[in-house]
């Protein structure tokens, strides 16, 4: 599981997705969740704002599993 630092308390999902390099930009990051291949922290996530925190786990199906951590 690869780690991925942020400078903030918190990240939204798309940003987060874009700030990891799996997707480019947020249209890209959108088309993900709105596709079903994006989970957190073992569950399906639909809502391209989920707010996201230190310790919390995204998988993206075919990319991989990739935990948040604080910077």
């Amino acid at each position: 599981m690869e780690e991925v630092s942020i400078k903030t308390e918190s990240i939204k999902l798309d940003q987060f997705l874009k700030w990891a390099r799996l997707a480019h930009t947020g249209g890209e990051a959108k088309l993900m969740v709105q596709e079903g291949i994006v989970s957190v922290n073992g569950e399906l996530e639909t809502r391209r704002g989920r707010t996201l925190v230190p310790g919390d786990v995204v998988e993206v199906k075919g990319q991989g599993k990739f935990r948040v951590t604080r910077a």
